[in-house]
């Protein structure tokens, strides 16, 4: 916003959420691409507290969709781009679990001070300014992942 203000250069500000999909890292740290490499690998999935923090995961080609809707608009922002649907990390878990392996075992480990509790976007200015909402569930995104991360971690063992 300086940059705007002081320099007068046309910007576009996006608060970008939790966002999933095929071509991520798959050791990364984070939670979605967590649970679907280790539940790939055979490994347990690790929850950490009580597993009742929730988080909100948006598919990548959603939050491409709301960002080229930002930029061709005449809104500066900030907007936040995200899913509002939450899903404790337990559920989570579960729904990998489904997808991938349904003997899948989940590990409970301590959780560090500083996890929030919930983090859920809320997306109203984009709707109403932007026309834009996901649209794609995590059901039907998560198989999507899946199948690139089994493709890379088995087939393609340097493609990691």
């Amino acid at each position: 916003m300086d940059y705007h203000r002081g320099a007068n250069v046309e910007v576009r500000i996006a608060r970008i959420f939790n966002t999933y999909g095929p071509r991520m890292c798959i050791d990364d740290g984070r939670v979605v691409s967590n649970f679907v490499a280790q539940a790939l690998r055979r490994q347990p999935l690790t929850v950490y507290g009580d597993g009742k923090q929730t988080r909100s995961f948006q598919y990548v080609s959603d939050l491409v969709e709301g960002l080229v809707q930002l930029m061709e608009s005449e809104h500066i922002g900030p907007f936040n781009l995200g899913n509002p649907s939450e899903f404790t990390m337990l559920e989570l878990a579960n729904v990998v679990k489904e997808v991938i392996d349904p003997q899948a075992k989940i590990e409970f480990k301590e959780n560090t001070a500083d996890d929030p509790h919930k983090r859920k976007p809320d997306i109203t200015k984009a709707k109403n300014l932007l026309h834009w909402e996901p649209k794609i569930t995590l059901e039907k995104g998560l198989p999507l992942m899946v199948e690139d991360f089994r493709q890379r971690i088995f087939e393609d063992p340097m493609g990691l």
